[in-house]
């Protein structure tokens, strides 16, 4: 599967998409390895490739949502204005992950309004999808 046909950027055009791929950088990690933690300066706006990616919050890094599928997006304090991080993020499992600059990121979506409209729709989806899954942990 290619990173056009996940769900993120499903019914999205390709010249969006390329757009898009043209401002990340693919980054490896090991498992243990931590991509960000709790208090972090929000720089950063990250997409799955392969590998699994633990949210964590609080002292104890309680696990509160699992990043696993190919494409799911998180890091989303770097393009909702927060200028920290408001959980941790580790790897499960050997991990492969498209990175981009919030800032870049943001201006992108103000240059291509037809799809950043849909763009910030599906991350709301999934912010809600997240908060279901977050109440079996309660």
């Amino acid at each position: 599967m290619h990173i056009d046909q996940a769900d993120l950027f499903e019914g999205m055009d390709r010249l969006f998409i390329r757009g898009f791929m043209a401002l990340t950088a693919m980054e490896r990690y090991t498992k243990g390895d931590f991509i960000f933690h709790r208090g972090d300066k929000a720089d950063f706006f990250y997409t799955l490739i392969e590998g699994c990616v633990k949210i964590s919050i609080g002292d104890d890094e309680m696990e509160v949502y699992t990043i696993d599928h190919l494409g799911e997006a998180f890091g989303l304090s770097s393009i909702l204005e927060r200028n920290y991080y408001f959980a941790s993020a580790s790897c499960l499992e050997p991990t492969q992950l498209l990175k981009i600059e919030g800032n870049s990121l943001n201006q992108f979506l103000q240059d291509h309004p037809k799809n950043s409209g849909t763009f910030y729709k599906r991350i709301a989806n999934r912010l809600a999808q997240r908060l279901v899954e977050c109440y079996k942990f309660v």
